[in-house]
């Protein structure tokens, strides 16, 4: 199993507002190795919050078919702006991404 962890920084106080939109069932439950994903949210630093999405997978290449998909594609459009509208700024300061295998793990039920 491996993880795939997306750290973002985020503008202060919009870590809690989009945790909800990565755990709604859209379909990434039904890609073949997806095992789950948590998100996790840290408000302790004072110029921004950190927000790290944390999804586990069965194997890499399990990952790469669902991060090549059109799944993939259209669950990260950006809303786009009416004629006239001005862009809305992205609550994203920066982001990082992190694959890792798990090696060791203990879990309570």
């Amino acid at each position: 199993m491996m993880t795939v962890t997306n750290r973002f920084k985020l503008v202060k106080g919009m870590a809690a507002r989009m945790a909800p939109a990565f755990v709604q069932q859209n379909g990434l439950e039904q890609f073949k190795g997806f095992r789950g994903i948590e998100i996790n949210v840290s408000t302790q630093f004072e110029e921004y919050d950190e927000m790290n999405v944390m999804m586990y997978w069965d194997t890499r290449e399990d990952f790469d078919v669902w991060h090549n998909s059109d799944h993939f594609k259209n669950s990260h459009k950006r809303e786009q702006q009416k004629d006239g509208e001005a862009k809305k700024a992205s609550p994203i300061i920066d982001n990082t991404v992190i694959y890792a295998d798990v090696v060791a793990e203990l879990v309570m039920n």
